[in-house]
C-alpha cells in the first residue's frame, strides 16, 4: 500500500476497504448457506449414495464379494445337502470359507472364464457371408 499524504486519499483508502470488507461478507453469507446445505442429513445421504454408485472400483468390489459369498454357499450346499453328520458340516463350512475368499479375490478372472466360455460354447458361429 502507498503512502497517504493527505486527508482526500485516507477516504478514498476507508471506501476501498470498506467497499472490499462488503464484498468479502457478501462471499462469507454465500459460502455459508452453501455449506450449511451440504450439511444436512438428506444430502449428506445423497452425496454419499451418489459417490457409491459412481464408483466403478466400489461396484466391482462389491460384485465380486457378493459372486464369492453365493459361490462359497452353492459348494456348501452341494457338499453337505441336508447330512446330520458334523464332519461334513465342518468339511462344508470350511470349503464354503475357501471357495468365498478364492472367488472373491479372483473375480476378474473367473469373469474373463466365463466370457470365454460363453463366446466359445454357447453361441453359434454364425457363418462369414464375405468367405462364400
Amino acid at each position: 500500500m502507498e503512502k497517504i499524504t493527505c486527508a482526500a486519499e485516507i477516504k478514498i483508502a476507508i471506501q476501498n476497504l470498506e467497499f472490499e470488507r462488503e464484498i468479502q461478507g457478501q462471499l462469507l453469507k454465500e459460502q455459508f448457506l452453501i455449506t450449511f446445505e451440504s450439511l444436512k442429513p438428506i444430502n449428506l445421504i445423497k452425496n454419499t449414495l451418489h459417490e457409491i454408485t459412481s464408483s466403478p472400483y466400489l461396484i466391482d468390489n462389491l460384485l465380486g464379494a457378493v459372486t464369492g459369498m453365493v459361490g462359497g454357499y452353492l459348494s456348501r450346499v452341494l457338499t453337505v445337502g441336508a447330512s446330520n453328520n458334523l464332519f461334513k458340516k465342518i468339511a462344508g463350512s470350511i470349503l464354503q470359507f475357501g471357495v468365498t475368499n478364492v472367488v472373491a479375490n479372483h473375480s476378474d478372472i473367473i469373469r474373463m472364464i466365463g466370457n470365454f466360455i460363453s463366446q466359445k460354447f454357447l453361441h453359434k458361429n454364425k457363418p462369414d457371408i464375405a468367405n462364400t
